[in-house]
């Protein structure tokens, strides 16, 4: 293999990168070793001479300014961003987060009325703000400007904004369309870098900021997000945030942060502001001028979060119970469920712990105030915002996307509800999607598995859609003697594969052990990872799935 000669590298790990469109040394060199020469023009985006023009005359005319984005982590990670890039060139400046359930998602009419009462006349709006039609027209009757920068996808009617700076507009000629709503914000700041003449690394002041909505919002992990992940994992690494060194103190993070801990550490723990109370202050986390200030309120999320698992947990163990109890829902293509008294502010993760049970479309449903409302989340390929448009008569409103979805109705609409729901999914849905399924990169032999190898896996970093970390399935391995079972829900796996071993740990899979009893041979599916112990650094594999090994031919 031509990449292989000219890498030098296993020759498993060349295999992985053509699967992902890596065939040549100078795509190879790109992929390992992104650049920030390599982000495109920020002029190329529609509208962005407009955008430019209207904030540098606010600017000359001391507009009052108030930066407006959504209460998860892209749109709190890009208000921060924007509020402290504009703080340096621009004083009457604001920001403003919408409360989740007095406001909901997106631009409000709350918002824009406390805009309108405090003298503000241009806001821009990040991570939101592209549906807002009817409410930033309502702005500008009272004489407020907007622009708009987002990522979601527009509707035909786009509203009356002074620029609108959306990689996803039909005309916009930006080369590449899958920046989160905090990278389209990063594009406008690149563009007054340049128009005002300021130092050229201004706009990547907080590149660790950028890297955390990256990785929190699941975009692509491939052209510019890719080079933005890689630089501000350098930066959170090196020079972080204060906010950021904060939750990584509270969160007891040590060692290197990648993208993982940006998802599963940093992210919930931002998010929780909003899903438990008010998603200002991860705001204000962010644009501390000091870490102790910045702990004060990093300590206000952590409790947030807390409150937030106890809650998706108790939750999560009612749902199981109640699915568990009806025996009709048995077959079912679907999954609804609905008690009053749950929390509205995880029914989405509640969602996505059900489908990792009963793998199918699920809704959770809540009362909120007179009505019930809730999240939905969907399995691999099933379009679930086609199957809630589908029952649309028996909603008040709804919204989303491929993958999410929320949905308000009346209290004695939710059986009619369910069953349209289940009805709609079982006649559409393909019995496949049904299935859990497990992509695997390469099957490898446990000797493949050494410092060398991990170390180049390592450099593939930062991992997300379209680079997932790579999945590996190794055949006919057998117990050591020492797997075992840990507190009573882990699976310790201590296996050989002829004068190889390694060890193992398998998260909540301790009823797979008799897999492993009396030295019958199994394949297991894992990643790899390292272990750090009493000091020592080890490499042991993250299990995901284990199960007898089929007979040799």
């Amino acid at each position: 293999m031509a990449l292989q000669r000219s890498l030098g590298i296993h020759p498993v790990i060349c295999s992985i990168l053509v699967q992902r469109g890596i065939s040549t040394f100078e795509e190879a060199r790109s992929f390992f070793r992104p650049q920030l020469t390599d982000l495109h023009d920020p002029w190329l985006m529609k509208d962005m001479q407009k955008a430019v023009e209207r904030i540098i005359l606010a600017k000359e005319k001391q507009e009052k300014i108030l930066v407006f984005g959504d209460y998860d982590v892209d749109g709190t990670t890009a208000v921060a961003c924007m509020y402290r890039f504009l703080k340096k060139i621009h004083d009457p400046l604001d920001f403003y987060i919408p409360h989740r359930y007095r406001e909901g998602y997106g631009v409000s009419k709350a918002g824009i009325d406390h805009a309108h009462a405090n003298g503000f006349t241009l806001i821009i709006s990040v991570d939101c703000g592209i549906k807002s039609a009817d409410l930033i027209a309502y702005a500008k009757e009272l004489g407020i400007d907007f622009i708009v920068c987002d990522h979601h996808l527009p509707d035909e009617q786009l509203p009356p904004a002074v620029a609108i700076l959306n990689p996803k507009q039909k005309d916009c000629p930006y080369p590449f369309k899958e920046l989160c709503g905090c990278g389209v914000g990063f594009k406008l700041m690149s563009a007054l870098t340049k128009a005002l003449g300021l130092p050229p690394d201004s706009a990547m002041a907080d590149l660790d900021l950028l890297a955390t909505a990256i990785a929190a919002d699941i975009v692509d992990m491939a052209d510019e997000n890719r080079i933005l992940a890689y630089y501000g994992l350098q930066k959170a690494n090196q020079s972080p945030n204060f906010g950021i060194k904060a939750l990584t103190v509270l969160s007891a993070l040590r060692g290197t942060l990648n993208i993982s801990n940006l998802v599963f550490m940093i992210a919930p723990r931002v998010n929780a502001a909003g899903r438990m109370d008010d998603a200002r202050k991860a705001v204000q986390l962010f644009i501390s001028d000091t870490y102790e200030e910045a702990l004060r309120y990093a300590e206000m999320l952590h409790s947030d979060n807390s409150d937030r698992k106890e809650a998706d947990s108790s939750i999560t163990t009612e749902a199981l119970e109640l699915i568990r109890s009806r025996t009709d829902w048995t077959g079912r293509s679907s999954t609804l469920v609905f008690q009053p008294h749950w929390h509205k502010g995880v029914v989405g993760i509640v969602a996505s712990r059900l489908i990792e049970h009963y793998h199918r479309p699920t809704i959770v449903l809540t009362q909120s105030g007179d009505y019930a409302a809730g999240s939905a989340r969907s399995v691999p390929g099933f379009n679930l915002y086609e199957a809630i448009h589908a029952c649309r008569e028996h909603l008040l409103g709804y919204g989303g996307h491929f993958a999410a979805a929320g949905m308000t109705l009346e209290l004695d609409k939710v059986e009619l509800f369910r069953e349209k729901f289940e009805e709609v999914v079982a006649a559409t849905i393909h019995p496949d999607m049904l299935i859990p399924e497990i992509v695997i990169d390469h099957e490898i032999r446990l000797r493949d598995i050494t410092p060398t190898f991990y170390n180049i896996i390592c450099q593939m970093e930062p991992f997300g859609p379209q680079n997932l970390r790579p999945v590996f399935v190794v055949r006919h391995v057998v117990d050591t003697g020492a797997s075992r079972i840990l507190k009573e829900t882990h699976l310790r796996v201590a296996i050989r594969q002829e004068h190889a071993t390694i060890t193992g740990i398998g998260f909540g899979m301790a009823h797979l052990y008799p897999l492993l009893e009396n030295g019958k041979p199994v394949d297991i599916v894992f990643t790899i990872d390292e272990n750090e112990w009493n000091g020592e650094k080890n490499l042991q594999l993250r299990l995901i799935d284990v199960r007898a090994a089929a007979q040799a031919s």
